[in-house]
């Protein structure tokens, strides 16, 4: 015996085999979300240094959409620790768009997040340590639905 649901946005019953009819109401659409309490977008984030763009040598790499870091991965692996020789900002920087791109290269089309491993030397007295970062498809910006890849520490938000 099929149960019949209610359409939250309308009082005609739609079977479990149906999909319920969509509302043009606004004020169903205002009931559905809280308001905005505070935005903070990627335009703020960039010029606070809280992001960093990367987009110039995402696309060397083969990115036809903007990229970004987030300042603890720009921090941790892209500057060179004071001391540290042989090694160059430009050619870090190469390296974590480089291996996200091999990542990206091996998964589904539909897939919005993933995370990636390189080795990054951040000592000359210690081989290079392999590093966990993580890659995330979402809007450009708060008020621009463009795609973005932007890159940070696992877990970080």
């Amino acid at each position: 015996m099929e149960q019949n649901k209610t359409n939250p946005t309308s009082s005609k019953q739609v079977s479990p085999n149906e999909e319920p009819a969509k509302s043009t109401n606004p004020q169903a659409k205002q009931e559905m979300f809280a308001p905005v309490i505070f935005t903070y977008t990627r335009k703020q984030a960039l010029a606070d240094g809280v992001q960093v763009e990367v987009s110039k040598i995402a696309r060397e790499a083969g990115f036809k959409i903007p990229v970004f870091l987030t300042h603890s991965v720009y921090d941790q692996y892209v500057k060179i620790p004071e001391g540290v020789t042989c090694q160059d900002e430009e050619g870090r920087l190469w390296d974590i768009v480089w291996m996200l791109r091999c990542a990206v290269g091996g998964k589904r089309s539909d897939c919005h997040a993933l995370e990636f491993e390189l080795y990054v030397r951040n000592s000359n007295d210690k081989p290079a340590e392999l590093v966990t970062l993580a890659a995330q498809v979402e809007a450009m910006d708060f008020d621009d639905p463009n795609p973005a890849i932007t890159i940070s520490l696992p877990g970080e938000d």
